[in-house]
Protein backbone atom coordinates (compact mmCIF):
# COMPACT_ATOMS: atom_id res chain seq x y z
CA UNK A 1 0.00 0.00 0.00
CA UNK A 2 1.02 3.57 -0.36
CA UNK A 3 -0.46 6.99 0.09
CA UNK A 4 -3.40 7.16 -2.27
CA UNK A 5 -5.98 9.52 -3.63
CA UNK A 6 -9.32 9.21 -1.85
CA UNK A 7 -11.23 9.21 -5.16
CA UNK A 8 -12.88 5.97 -6.21
CA UNK A 9 -15.34 5.27 -9.00
CA UNK A 10 -17.59 2.30 -8.30
CA UNK A 11 -19.87 1.26 -11.16
CA UNK A 12 -23.36 -0.05 -10.58
CA UNK A 13 -22.76 -3.75 -10.20
CA UNK A 14 -25.49 -6.36 -9.91
CA UNK A 15 -25.86 -8.39 -6.73
CA UNK A 16 -23.80 -5.98 -4.65
CA UNK A 17 -25.47 -4.61 -1.57
CA UNK A 18 -24.43 -1.10 -0.51
CA UNK A 19 -23.79 -2.22 3.05
CA UNK A 20 -20.78 -4.23 1.81
CA UNK A 21 -18.97 -1.01 0.86
CA UNK A 22 -17.11 0.44 3.80
CA UNK A 23 -15.12 3.66 3.68
CA UNK A 24 -13.26 4.65 6.82
CA UNK A 25 -11.23 7.86 6.96
CA UNK A 26 -9.75 8.74 10.38
CA UNK A 27 -7.26 11.51 10.86
CA UNK A 28 -4.42 9.46 9.36
CA UNK A 29 -6.42 9.25 6.13
CA UNK A 30 -6.90 5.52 6.22
CA UNK A 31 -9.20 4.31 3.49
CA UNK A 32 -10.70 0.85 3.18
CA UNK A 33 -12.96 -0.38 0.40
CA UNK A 34 -14.47 -3.84 0.14
CA UNK A 35 -17.01 -5.38 -2.13
CA UNK A 36 -18.35 -8.86 -2.64
CA UNK A 37 -21.08 -10.47 -4.64
CA UNK A 38 -23.43 -13.30 -4.05
CA UNK A 39 -22.71 -14.96 -7.38
CA UNK A 40 -19.10 -14.00 -7.93
CA UNK A 41 -16.68 -15.40 -5.34
CA UNK A 42 -14.08 -12.76 -6.25
CA UNK A 43 -13.40 -10.29 -3.43
CA UNK A 44 -11.56 -6.99 -3.89
CA UNK A 45 -9.97 -5.09 -1.01
CA UNK A 46 -8.19 -1.75 -1.33
CA UNK A 47 -6.53 -0.26 1.70
CA UNK A 48 -4.42 2.91 1.75
CA UNK A 49 -2.69 4.76 4.56
CA UNK A 50 -0.35 7.68 4.73
CA UNK A 51 -0.16 11.43 4.55
CA UNK A 52 1.78 12.08 1.34
CA UNK A 53 -0.76 12.03 -1.46
CA UNK A 54 0.14 11.78 -5.11
CA UNK A 55 -1.04 14.97 -6.80
CA UNK A 56 -1.45 13.14 -10.10
CA UNK A 57 -3.24 9.89 -9.23
CA UNK A 58 -3.21 7.03 -11.69
CA UNK A 59 -6.27 5.01 -12.64
CA UNK A 60 -6.14 1.27 -12.07
CA UNK A 61 -9.04 -0.72 -13.45
CA UNK A 62 -10.18 -4.08 -12.18
CA UNK A 63 -11.96 -5.37 -15.32
CA UNK A 64 -15.71 -5.05 -15.01
CA UNK A 65 -15.57 -4.32 -11.31
CA UNK A 66 -13.99 -1.24 -9.79
CA UNK A 67 -12.01 1.75 -10.98
CA UNK A 68 -9.58 3.13 -8.44
CA UNK A 69 -7.65 6.33 -8.75
CA UNK A 70 -4.51 5.85 -6.71
CA UNK A 71 -0.83 5.22 -6.73
CA UNK A 72 0.70 1.75 -6.67
CA UNK A 73 -0.32 0.37 -3.29
CA UNK A 74 1.57 -2.85 -2.70
CA UNK A 75 4.20 -3.02 0.04
CA UNK A 76 7.74 -4.13 -0.65
CA UNK A 77 11.13 -3.84 1.00
CA UNK A 78 13.63 -2.12 -1.21
CA UNK A 79 16.87 -1.83 0.68
CA UNK A 80 20.40 -2.63 -0.36
CA UNK A 81 19.57 -6.33 -0.10
CA UNK A 82 19.30 -7.15 -3.79
CA UNK A 83 19.96 -10.41 -5.52
CA UNK A 84 23.68 -10.37 -5.15
CA UNK A 85 24.88 -7.75 -7.51
CA UNK A 86 22.14 -6.39 -9.66
CA UNK A 87 18.54 -5.38 -9.57
CA UNK A 88 17.27 -2.00 -8.57
CA UNK A 89 19.33 0.30 -6.45
CA UNK A 90 17.37 -0.41 -3.33
CA UNK A 91 16.18 -3.96 -3.57
CA UNK A 92 17.77 -5.91 -6.36
CA UNK A 93 16.67 -8.81 -8.35
CA UNK A 94 13.28 -9.82 -7.23
CA UNK A 95 11.35 -6.73 -6.43
CA UNK A 96 8.38 -7.59 -8.59
CA UNK A 97 4.98 -6.23 -7.82
CA UNK A 98 1.78 -5.31 -9.46
CA UNK A 99 3.68 -4.70 -12.67
CA UNK A 100 4.61 -8.38 -12.70
CA UNK A 101 1.91 -10.77 -13.67
CA UNK A 102 -0.97 -8.68 -12.44
CA UNK A 103 -2.39 -8.60 -8.94
CA UNK A 104 -4.56 -11.49 -7.86
CA UNK A 105 -8.21 -11.19 -6.97
CA UNK A 106 -9.56 -10.65 -3.49
CA UNK A 107 -9.50 -14.38 -2.86
CA UNK A 108 -5.73 -14.28 -3.33
CA UNK A 109 -5.52 -11.25 -1.05
CA UNK A 110 -7.40 -13.14 1.66
CA UNK A 111 -4.96 -16.03 1.24
CA UNK A 112 -2.03 -13.65 1.55
CA UNK A 113 -3.45 -12.11 4.71
CA UNK A 114 -4.02 -15.55 6.17
CA UNK A 115 -0.46 -16.69 5.39
CA UNK A 116 1.50 -13.47 5.91
CA UNK A 117 -0.75 -11.60 8.31
CA UNK A 118 -2.35 -8.18 7.88
CA UNK A 119 -0.47 -5.07 6.90
CA UNK A 120 0.30 -3.14 10.06
CA UNK A 121 0.03 0.65 10.11
CA UNK A 122 2.69 2.83 11.68
CA UNK A 123 0.97 3.00 15.07
CA UNK A 124 0.64 -0.79 15.20
CA UNK A 125 4.28 -1.25 14.17
CA UNK A 126 5.41 1.10 16.93
CA UNK A 127 3.43 -0.87 19.51
CA UNK A 128 5.12 -4.11 18.45
CA UNK A 129 8.66 -2.73 18.57
CA UNK A 130 8.00 -0.99 21.89
CA UNK A 131 6.94 -4.31 23.37
CA UNK A 132 10.27 -5.80 22.24
CA UNK A 133 12.23 -2.72 23.27
CA UNK A 134 14.14 -2.56 19.98
CA UNK A 135 14.30 -0.29 16.96
CA UNK A 136 13.83 -0.84 13.24
CA UNK A 137 16.34 -0.17 10.46
CA UNK A 138 15.78 3.07 8.59
CA UNK A 139 14.26 1.50 5.49
CA UNK A 140 11.77 -0.56 7.48
CA UNK A 141 10.79 2.44 9.58
CA UNK A 142 10.20 4.45 6.42
CA UNK A 143 8.07 1.64 5.01
CA UNK A 144 6.06 1.56 8.24
CA UNK A 145 5.37 5.30 7.99
CA UNK A 146 4.33 5.23 4.34
CA UNK A 147 2.82 1.89 3.35
CA UNK A 148 2.89 -0.37 6.39
CA UNK A 149 4.62 -3.71 7.00
CA UNK A 150 3.25 -7.23 6.86
CA UNK A 151 2.82 -8.54 10.39
CA UNK A 152 4.66 -11.79 9.66
CA UNK A 153 7.70 -9.95 8.29
CA UNK A 154 7.79 -7.61 11.29
CA UNK A 155 7.46 -10.36 13.90
CA UNK A 156 10.01 -12.51 12.11
CA UNK A 157 12.50 -9.63 12.05
CA UNK A 158 11.96 -8.87 15.73
CA UNK A 159 12.65 -12.50 16.60
CA UNK A 160 15.71 -12.87 14.37
CA UNK A 161 17.37 -9.59 15.34
CA UNK A 162 17.42 -10.84 18.92
CA UNK A 163 19.29 -14.02 17.96
CA UNK A 164 22.76 -14.82 19.24
CA UNK A 165 25.79 -13.21 17.62
CA UNK A 166 26.54 -13.03 14.73
CA UNK A 167 23.04 -13.69 13.35
CA UNK A 168 21.41 -10.93 15.38
CA UNK A 169 24.10 -8.45 14.33
CA UNK A 170 23.81 -9.43 10.66
CA UNK A 171 20.02 -9.15 10.75
CA UNK A 172 20.32 -5.57 11.90
CA UNK A 173 23.06 -4.44 9.53
CA UNK A 174 23.25 -6.82 6.56
CA UNK A 175 20.18 -6.08 4.45
CA UNK A 176 20.90 -8.80 1.90
CA UNK A 177 20.77 -11.48 4.60
CA UNK A 178 17.89 -9.86 6.46
CA UNK A 179 15.59 -9.68 3.44
CA UNK A 180 16.24 -13.30 2.53
CA UNK A 181 15.72 -14.54 6.07
CA UNK A 182 12.41 -12.68 6.29
CA UNK A 183 11.17 -14.37 3.12
CA UNK A 184 12.68 -17.79 3.85
CA UNK A 185 13.79 -18.64 7.41
CA UNK A 186 15.55 -21.75 6.05
CA UNK A 187 17.87 -19.63 3.87
CA UNK A 188 20.92 -20.06 6.12
CA UNK A 189 20.28 -23.78 6.35
CA UNK A 190 20.30 -24.02 2.54
CA UNK A 191 23.52 -21.98 2.30
CA UNK A 192 25.16 -24.10 4.98
CA UNK A 193 24.00 -27.31 3.33
CA UNK A 194 25.43 -26.19 -0.01
CA UNK A 195 28.78 -25.22 1.53
CA UNK A 196 29.18 -28.41 3.57
CA UNK A 197 28.24 -30.73 0.70
CA UNK A 198 30.38 -28.94 -1.87
CA UNK A 199 33.36 -28.66 0.47
CA UNK A 200 33.21 -32.35 1.41
CA UNK A 201 32.84 -33.46 -2.21
CA UNK A 202 35.67 -31.14 -3.31
CA UNK A 203 37.95 -32.36 -0.52
CA UNK A 204 37.37 -35.99 -1.41
CA UNK A 205 37.95 -35.31 -5.12
CA UNK A 206 41.10 -33.28 -4.46
CA UNK A 207 42.51 -35.95 -2.15
CA UNK A 208 41.95 -38.67 -4.74
CA UNK A 209 43.34 -36.48 -7.50
CA UNK A 210 46.51 -35.34 -5.72
CA UNK A 211 47.18 -38.54 -3.78
CA UNK A 212 50.47 -38.41 -1.89
CA UNK A 213 51.02 -34.82 -3.05
CA UNK A 214 47.86 -33.58 -1.30
CA UNK A 215 49.66 -32.06 1.69
CA UNK A 216 52.48 -30.63 -0.36
CA UNK A 217 49.89 -28.96 -2.59
CA UNK A 218 47.59 -28.04 0.28
CA UNK A 219 47.65 -24.34 -0.61
CA UNK A 220 46.21 -25.13 -4.04
CA UNK A 221 43.42 -27.11 -2.43
CA UNK A 222 42.78 -24.28 0.04
CA UNK A 223 42.58 -21.71 -2.76
CA UNK A 224 40.04 -23.86 -4.61
CA UNK A 225 38.05 -24.34 -1.41
CA UNK A 226 37.85 -20.60 -0.65
CA UNK A 227 36.74 -19.75 -4.18
CA UNK A 228 34.21 -22.57 -4.00
CA UNK A 229 32.85 -21.05 -0.79
CA UNK A 230 32.17 -17.74 -2.56
CA UNK A 231 30.55 -19.52 -5.50
CA UNK A 232 28.31 -21.58 -3.20
CA UNK A 233 27.02 -18.48 -1.42
CA UNK A 234 26.38 -16.76 -4.75
CA UNK A 235 24.62 -19.79 -6.24
CA UNK A 236 22.16 -20.01 -3.35
CA UNK A 237 21.81 -16.32 -2.57
CA UNK A 238 21.11 -15.10 -6.09
CA UNK A 239 18.11 -17.38 -6.49
CA UNK A 240 16.75 -17.00 -2.96
CA UNK A 241 13.47 -15.10 -2.49
CA UNK A 242 13.67 -12.00 -0.35
CA UNK A 243 11.11 -9.83 1.42
CA UNK A 244 9.78 -6.83 -0.45
CA UNK A 245 8.26 -4.20 1.79
CA UNK A 246 8.18 -0.56 0.85
CA UNK A 247 8.04 1.24 -2.44
CA UNK A 248 10.50 0.86 -5.33
CA UNK A 249 12.90 3.70 -5.97
CA UNK A 250 11.87 6.19 -8.63
CA UNK A 251 15.02 5.87 -10.72
CA UNK A 252 15.07 7.75 -14.01
CA UNK A 253 17.09 7.60 -17.17
CA UNK A 254 18.25 4.55 -19.08
CA UNK A 255 20.16 3.06 -16.16
CA UNK A 256 17.21 3.63 -13.85
CA UNK A 257 14.82 1.91 -16.26
CA UNK A 258 17.17 -1.06 -16.52
CA UNK A 259 17.37 -1.25 -12.72
CA UNK A 260 13.60 -1.15 -12.38
CA UNK A 261 13.14 -3.79 -15.08
CA UNK A 262 15.63 -6.11 -13.37
CA UNK A 263 14.04 -5.36 -10.01
CA UNK A 264 10.63 -6.48 -11.25
CA UNK A 265 11.92 -9.96 -12.09
CA UNK A 266 11.48 -12.92 -9.74
CA UNK A 267 14.52 -14.11 -7.82
CA UNK A 268 14.25 -17.45 -9.58
CA UNK A 269 12.13 -18.87 -12.37
CA UNK A 270 9.94 -20.79 -9.94
CA UNK A 271 9.73 -18.23 -7.13
CA UNK A 272 6.39 -18.37 -5.34
CA UNK A 273 4.16 -15.33 -5.53
CA UNK A 274 4.06 -13.39 -2.28
CA UNK A 275 2.59 -10.08 -1.14
CA UNK A 276 3.81 -7.45 -3.60
CA UNK A 277 5.12 -10.06 -6.04
CA UNK A 278 3.15 -10.97 -9.13
CA UNK A 279 5.20 -12.39 -11.99
CA UNK A 280 4.20 -13.03 -15.57
CA UNK A 281 5.48 -15.92 -17.69
CA UNK A 282 7.67 -13.48 -19.65
CA UNK A 283 9.25 -12.23 -16.45
CA UNK A 284 10.03 -15.75 -15.30
CA UNK A 285 11.68 -16.54 -18.65
CA UNK A 286 13.61 -13.28 -18.49
CA UNK A 287 14.73 -14.18 -14.96
CA UNK A 288 16.46 -17.30 -16.28
CA UNK A 289 18.60 -15.31 -18.72
CA UNK A 290 19.20 -12.50 -16.22
CA UNK A 291 20.42 -14.95 -13.58
CA UNK A 292 22.51 -16.64 -16.24
CA UNK A 293 24.34 -13.36 -16.83
CA UNK A 294 24.89 -12.93 -13.09
CA UNK A 295 26.03 -16.52 -12.65
CA UNK A 296 28.37 -16.21 -15.61
CA UNK A 297 29.89 -13.01 -14.22
CA UNK A 298 30.46 -14.61 -10.82
CA UNK A 299 31.97 -17.70 -12.44
CA UNK A 300 34.36 -15.70 -14.59
CA UNK A 301 35.54 -13.44 -11.75
CA UNK A 302 35.95 -16.34 -9.32
CA UNK A 303 37.73 -18.31 -12.05
CA UNK A 304 40.20 -15.48 -12.60
CA UNK A 305 40.87 -15.17 -8.86
CA UNK A 306 40.97 -18.88 -8.03
CA UNK A 307 42.94 -20.02 -11.05
CA UNK A 308 45.18 -16.97 -10.80
CA UNK A 309 46.15 -17.84 -7.22
CA UNK A 310 46.72 -21.47 -8.15
CA UNK A 311 48.88 -20.50 -11.15
CA UNK A 312 50.98 -18.14 -9.03
CA UNK A 313 51.61 -20.85 -6.45
CA UNK A 314 52.47 -23.42 -9.12
CA UNK A 315 54.86 -21.02 -10.89
CA UNK A 316 56.56 -20.02 -7.63
CA UNK A 317 57.09 -23.65 -6.63
CA UNK A 318 58.56 -24.56 -10.01
CA UNK A 319 60.97 -21.65 -9.86
CA UNK A 320 62.29 -23.15 -6.63
CA UNK A 321 62.21 -26.80 -7.61
CA UNK A 322 61.40 -28.25 -11.01
CA UNK A 323 60.23 -31.79 -11.62
CA UNK A 324 59.60 -33.91 -14.69
CA UNK A 325 56.19 -34.82 -13.29
CA UNK A 326 54.99 -31.22 -13.26
CA UNK A 327 51.77 -30.73 -15.19
CA UNK A 328 51.36 -27.69 -17.46
CA UNK A 329 50.04 -24.53 -15.80
CA UNK A 330 46.36 -24.18 -16.84
CA UNK A 331 45.52 -21.18 -19.06
CA UNK A 332 44.10 -18.43 -16.87
CA UNK A 333 41.55 -16.71 -19.12
CA UNK A 334 40.38 -19.93 -20.74
CA UNK A 335 39.82 -21.53 -17.33
CA UNK A 336 37.91 -18.47 -16.10
CA UNK A 337 35.79 -18.45 -19.28
CA UNK A 338 34.97 -22.13 -18.71
CA UNK A 339 33.82 -21.34 -15.17
CA UNK A 340 31.68 -18.48 -16.43
CA UNK A 341 29.98 -20.50 -19.16
CA UNK A 342 29.50 -23.50 -16.88
CA UNK A 343 27.80 -21.47 -14.17
CA UNK A 344 25.70 -19.48 -16.67
CA UNK A 345 24.38 -22.59 -18.42
CA UNK A 346 24.70 -25.77 -16.35
CA UNK A 347 24.57 -24.36 -12.82
CA UNK A 348 21.80 -21.94 -13.74
CA UNK A 349 19.57 -24.71 -15.06
CA UNK A 350 20.31 -27.11 -12.22
CA UNK A 351 19.86 -24.63 -9.38
CA UNK A 352 16.66 -23.23 -10.89
CA UNK A 353 15.28 -26.78 -10.87
CA UNK A 354 16.52 -27.35 -7.31
CA UNK A 355 14.74 -24.19 -6.15
CA UNK A 356 11.56 -25.24 -7.91
CA UNK A 357 11.61 -28.69 -6.31
CA UNK A 358 12.29 -27.24 -2.88
CA UNK A 359 9.35 -24.87 -3.32
CA UNK A 360 7.01 -27.77 -4.16
CA UNK A 361 8.11 -29.79 -1.14
CA UNK A 362 8.04 -26.82 1.26
CA UNK A 363 4.50 -25.90 0.24
CA UNK A 364 3.22 -29.45 0.71
CA UNK A 365 0.96 -30.17 3.72
CA UNK A 366 3.39 -32.81 5.00
CA UNK A 367 6.35 -30.41 5.08
CA UNK A 368 4.27 -27.73 6.79
CA UNK A 369 3.37 -30.19 9.54
CA UNK A 370 6.86 -31.74 9.68
CA UNK A 371 9.53 -29.14 8.68
CA UNK A 372 12.35 -31.75 8.91
CA UNK A 373 10.87 -33.34 5.79
CA UNK A 374 11.71 -30.22 3.75
CA UNK A 375 15.15 -30.00 5.36
CA UNK A 376 15.92 -33.63 4.53
CA UNK A 377 14.78 -33.08 0.96
CA UNK A 378 17.06 -30.03 0.68
CA UNK A 379 20.05 -32.08 1.81
CA UNK A 380 19.26 -34.91 -0.60
CA UNK A 381 18.52 -32.85 -3.70
CA UNK A 382 21.53 -30.56 -3.20
CA UNK A 383 23.83 -33.52 -2.63
CA UNK A 384 22.66 -35.15 -5.88
CA UNK A 385 23.01 -31.81 -7.68
CA UNK A 386 26.61 -31.35 -6.48
CA UNK A 387 27.64 -34.86 -7.51
CA UNK A 388 26.14 -34.50 -10.97
CA UNK A 389 27.53 -30.97 -11.40
CA UNK A 390 31.03 -32.07 -10.43
CA UNK A 391 31.05 -34.89 -12.96
CA UNK A 392 29.67 -32.61 -15.63
CA UNK A 393 32.34 -29.97 -15.00
CA UNK A 394 35.09 -32.56 -15.46
CA UNK A 395 33.60 -33.46 -18.84
CA UNK A 396 33.35 -29.79 -19.84
CA UNK A 397 36.97 -29.18 -18.79
CA UNK A 398 38.19 -32.10 -20.91
CA UNK A 399 36.13 -31.05 -23.92
CA UNK A 400 37.47 -27.48 -23.70
CA UNK A 401 41.10 -28.62 -23.27
CA UNK A 402 41.53 -26.85 -19.93
CA UNK A 403 42.35 -30.17 -18.20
Amino acid sequence: MSACSSTFRLPNLPNISPQNHNIVMPTTVFLSLRHSTATNPALCKLQCVGNNFDSTPKTIEIPGKITEESADCEPRIHSSGGDGGAGDSSGGGGGGGDSGGGGGDGEGNDGEEKEFGPILKFEEVMKEIELKGVGLPGDMMEAAKTVGIRKMFLLRYLDLQGSVWPLGFLMRYCFMLRDRMLADPSFLFKVGTEIVIDSCCATLAEFQKRGKDFWSEFELYLADLLVGLVVDIALVGMLAPYARIGQPSASRGLFGRIQNACGSLPSSVFEAERPGCRFSVKQRIAAYFYKGVLYGSVGFVCGIIGQGIANLIMTAKRNIKKSEDDIPVPPLVKSAALWGVFLAVSSNIRYQIVNGLERIVESSPLAKQLPPVAMAFTVGVRFANNIYGGMQFVDWAKWSGVQ
